[in-house]
């Protein structure tokens, strides 16, 4: 009997995570619930804690979600308009979005073809641009797609030269490393999202802050609460209402306890993968010194044409597949009279857009499960020869 016939392959099961720490979670809601202090609770300060601790980094600051975890930052930075900020174009809208909030521009930049990352030599020519047309580049904004960490030996200097300072959007990269560095330990600060489906996600929003800056830190608290000053009712600045639930911050201590085993099973699930998919197809490729959080499992194919029909194969034989993301921010209704790196089209995001797909990826895929998707690809491939 196969994998289909016995049950349903989910794309990212939280229903088995759930299972094996039902208990625990059940007790730290109940906890809660008992001691009354839905905001801003005991659990709060202490998940801040152990994540700065996990991230090697000095302070983490809790927030409402991800989007906000950026914007937090851009804020206290005083982002504003005439400034630019260089982000990569093929990510998720929330990457340019809290730039655009603050009238700043949102500049796009390529991306290179073997990480899906930020393309340093792409981030130069739009640093010259942004000059050009009498912006000042103010900040770079990295994304490490997918659960890779980007090309920092290679952004880091170039923010440096320029006299800019780095936000590393690790959404979907908390749990990474880099060269013996955590995501969270990189550039001014990393902001990194606890939407259900990351790596390490509540159930709800969700989002956090890591930097070493204590002026920065001390200036984010002040922003997350509507901007108060010592007395809260004296708010000393322009803020926003960017708190974590305390039940949510209950749930990520629990699950926080079993997040490093997770990430090692993220890592031979990718492993399995690559095993039985090397010869077929092009697969993700670390290079040496990285360590991915596994967010997702993303394939390149061929031609769009070839990814519509391995897509289709895989959904005959029950394996649900995913793209992420169809259409790069340049292309975007919303984006699409922001400057880019170009002056115009950004070829790779455009090609990759067309091309890349995600299969199944959390930590509780099993071998046999694992086994019958790769080889259902494989049959498609070899059907279509």
């Amino acid at each position: 009997m196969s994998v289909k016939e016995n049950r349903r392959i989910e794309f990212i099961d939280l229903a088995a995570q759930q299972a094996l720490i039902r208990p625990k979670i059940d007790a730290a809601i109940a906890r809660v619930l008992d001691h009354g202090g839905y905001i801003m609770g005991k659990e709060v300060p202490e998940l801040e804690k152990q994540l700065a601790e996990f991230a090697g980094a000095k302070y983490c600051l809790s927030c409402s979600n991800g989007t906000d975890a950026l914007a937090l930052v851009l804020m206290a930075k005083n982002i504003k308009a005439g400034d630019a900020v260089f982000v990569p174009s093929f990510t998720f809208a929330a990457s340019a979005e809290v730039i655009a909030w603050l009238g700043a521009a949102a500049f796009f930049v390529d991306i290179l073809p073997d990480s899906f990352n930020m393309d340093p030599a792409s981030l130069i020519q739009a640093i010259a641009a942004a000059k050009k047309q009498g912006l000042n580049p103010a900040a770079i904004m990295p994304v490490d797609l997918f659960g890779q960490p980007a090309d920092y030996d290679k952004i880091l200097p170039i923010a440096e030269k320029n006299d800019m300072w780095v936000l590393c959007d690790s959404a979907q990269g908390f749990g990474g490393m880099y060269h013996g560095r955590k995501v969270g330990s990189i550039g001014l600060a990393t902001a990194t999202s606890f939407f259900p489906a990351k790596p390490l996600g509540c159930y709800g929003d969700g989002g956090a802050v890591f930097t070493d800056d204590k002026e920065l830190y001390d200036v984010m608290a002040s922003l997350r609460v509507h901007g108060k000053g010592d007395d809260k009712y004296d708010n000393v600045r322009i803020g926003m209402n960017g708190r974590l639930d305390t039940l949510q911050a209950a749930i990520l201590i629990e699950k926080l306890a079993i997040f490093p085993d997770e990430l090692i099973k993220r890592q031979r699930v990718a492993d399995h993968y690559n095993n039985l998919l090397e010869n077929f197809i092009v697969i993700p490729k670390l290079p040496k010194g990285l360590h991915s959080a596994w967010a997702q499992y993303t394939l390149t194919a061929a031609s769009n044409k070839q990814r519509d029909e391995l897509q289709a194969a895989l959904k005959q034989a029950g394996v649900p597949s995913m793209v992420y993301y169809p259409k790069p921010l340049h292309l975007q209704t919303a984006y699409k009279n922001f400057p880019t790196a170009t002056g115009k089209g950004l070829p790779v995001c455009e090609d990759l857009a067309s091309r890349v797909f995600s299969l199944p990826m959390h930590p509780y895929l099993e071998d046999e499960t694992i086994k019958y998707i790769s080889q259902s690809l494989i049959l498609a491939f070899k059907k279509a020869a």
